[in-house]
C-alpha cells in the first residue's frame, strides 16, 4: 500500500490533461469504468467466426439453388428462395469462444444458456439476448474527498478483481451488471471509510479488504457475479495530515528508546548492586578488580600509568612483594 500526499489538480488521474472533469470534481467521485479484460494486442480474432458464417450461407445458397435447378430450374424465384434459406441457414447458426456464455430468449422469455462452441437457435423464434464473458475481470475504482470517522478527506484509489459465473442472472436481474457492480464497490468503500479513523485506514488495509470483499459478495450474489478480491491500491493523504501523523511517529519512536535505554539502566543498576554486595564481602576481589581495569588500560596503548605509591602498597597483602617491587618500578619509584 502507498500512502500519499494530496497531488496537484494537473497530477490527478482522469480528464484532458490529467484534469479530473468538473462532474468527478464535484461529487466527489472517481471511477474509471474496465468493462473489458482484454487489451490491445491480446483481444481475440472474430475472423474465424465470420469466415464460418460465410462457409455456411454459402452451401446453404448453393444447396438451395442446386435442390430448386433439380425441380423447376434457375430464376429469379430460385435466387430469391435460396437466398432467404442461407440467411436462415446463417441466422441458426453460431459460434461462441470458449469464455463467452450466450442467453437465449425465445418469444422474450428465457429459454437456455448456450455455449461455448457451436450451437443452433431457431430464426425469428429465438434471439441471442446477450453475450457474457465469463473470464476474470479488473475494475478500477475510487472514492475522492471520502471523509473518514475522525472527519479527515481522503482519497482512496482500489481495484476490483470479479467474474460472471451465472449468465442468465446476470442478464436477468440487472440492467447494467458491469456498470452496477463499479457503483456497488465505490459506495461500499465511501461507507467502510465513513466508518474508520484515518489511521485505521492507513494501517489496517488488509481488514479493509476484507470487510469490502464481504459487502460486495453479498451485494453482487443475486446478479450471478462473484468477487475474487478487492485490493487497496493508493490512499492520498492531505500534506499537512502527512506532517502530523510523521511527528507522530517520531515522537513514539523517541519514546521507544528512551523506555528501552531506561531498561538497560535498570540492568547495569541491578548488576552493578550485586558486585558491590560482592567486593564488599571480599576485599582482595576489590583490589583484583582494580588491578585489572589498570592492566587494561595500558594493554590497547602500550602506555605507561603513572600512580601513586599508595596504590601500589594495597597490593602488598594479596601479590606480596614481588608484585610490590613492580608496581614500584613501574610507577617510578
Amino acid at each position: 500500500m502507498r500512502v500519499k500526499t494530496r497531488r496537484n489538480e494537473g497530477d490527478m488521474p482522469g480528464g484532458q490533461g490529467g484534469v479530473p472533469s468538473a462532474a468527478s470534481s464535484r461529487r466527489g467521485l472517481h471511477v474509471v469504468p474496465d468493462a473489458s479484460t482484454e487489451i490491445v494486442g491480446e483481444r481475440a480474432s472474430s475472423t474465424g467466426v465470420l469466415l464460418f458464417s460465410a462457409v455456411v450461407f454459402l452451401l446453404a445458397f448453393g444447396l438451395a439453388l442446386g435442390a430448386w435447378w433439380a425441380i423447376a430450374g434457375i430464376g429469379v424465384a430460385a435466387i430469391s428462395t435460396a437466398l432467404v434459406c442461407a440467411l436462415l441457414a446463417t441466422a441458426a447458426v453460431h459460434i461462441a469462444q470458449q469464455w463467452e456464455k450466450v442467453v437465449v430468449l425465445r418469444f422474450g422469455t428465457f429459454n437456455r444458456v448456450s455455449g461455448p462452441g457451436l450451437f443452433w437457435t431457431f430464426p425469428v423464434i429465438e434471439q441471442n439476448t446477450m453475450r457474457v464473458d465469463t473470464r476474470v475481470r479488473a475494475t478500477t475504482f475510487g472514492a475522492e474527498e471520502t471523509l473518514t470517522a475522525d472527519l479527515v478527506p481522503l482519497d482512496v484509489n482500489a481495484v476490483l478483481f470479479w467474474h460472471v459465473w451465472d449468465a442468465k442472472a446476470a442478464c436477468i436481474e440487472v440492467g447494467d451488471f458491469t456498470r452496477a457492480v463499479e457503483l456497488a464497490a465505490q459506495t461500499a468503500l465511501r461507507d467502510a471509510i465513513g466508518r474508520a479513523s484515518v489511521a485505521e485506514v492507513a494501517i489496517r488495509r488488509e481488514q479493509l479488504d476484507r470487510e469490502l470483499k464481504r459487502v460486495l459478495e453479498e451485494k453482487v450474489a443475486p446478479w450471478g457475479i462473484t468477487v475474487l478480491s478487492v485490493e487497496i491500491r493508493d490512499i492520498l493523504l492531505p500534506k499537512e495530515l502527512q506532517d502530523v501523523m510523521s511527528l507522530e511517529a517520531q515522537a513514539e519512536q523517541r519514546k521507544k528508546a528512551r523506555i528501552i535505554l531506561m531498561e538497560a539502566e535498570q540492568d547495569i543498576c541491578e548488576m552493578m548492586d550485586d558486585m558491590g554486595d560482592t567486593y564488599a564481602k571480599n576485599d582482595v576481589a576489590l583490589r583484583l578488580r582494580a588491578m585489572h581495569l589498570l592492566y587494561e588500560s595500558v594493554r590497547e596503548t602500550g602506555g605507561t600509568v603513572v600512580v601513586p605509591s599508595s596504590f601500589s602498597e594495597g597490593f602488598g597483602d594479596v601479590l606480596g612483594d614481588v608484585a610490590k617491587d613492580v608496581l614500584g618500578k613501574g610507577s617510578g619509584l
